[in-house]
């Protein structure tokens, strides 16, 4: 029975292992998005400051052109901006996911704790009510 138990425990155990390593690894791919989606957007402010029309500039041709880019630009940032959003969301929820998979996985590793600790003391039990072994023989050396 007790071995069946620790059998149990251990494969969830190994599990719980697996699935705190996959919500790291999904934790760690979100973290990237959103670094990658903030470049694009920091990417693309940059792109709309380069656009804005300069003093020199008086060509309504250059002008129009450049109201055309900007208006696109900022297009591109409106939905950068939402990206970013959603990658935080993103990270947000991995990161609950991780600490719930750590969690999980602690509580496990308590069960196996408890487990062991309850084992070893039904054999120090079962030493001490076990009859006494030694006999004293009292014939000739």
């Amino acid at each position: 029975m007790a071995d069946a138990r620790a059998k149990t425990l251990a494969r969830i155990h190994r599990v719980r292992t697996l699935q705190l390593g996959l919500t790291r690894a999904d934790e760690a791919r979100a973290h990237d998005k959103a670094a990658s989606e903030q470049a694009l957007s920091t990417r693309i402010t940059g792109l709309a400051a380069a656009v804005a029309p300069v003093e020199q500039t008086a060509v309504a041709v250059s002008l129009g052109a450049s109201a055309h880019y900007r208006e696109r630009l900022q297009h591109s940032a409106d939905a950068a901006v939402e990206r970013v959003r959603s990658a935080e969301y993103q990270v947000a929820r991995a990161t609950d996911a991780t600490r719930a998979a750590q969690r999980d996985q602690s509580a496990v590793e308590k069960l196996i704790a408890r487990a062991q600790a309850d084992a070893a003391l039904k054999e120090l039990r079962a030493l001490e009510e076990a009859p006494s072994v030694r006999t004293i023989r009292h014939d000739p050396c």
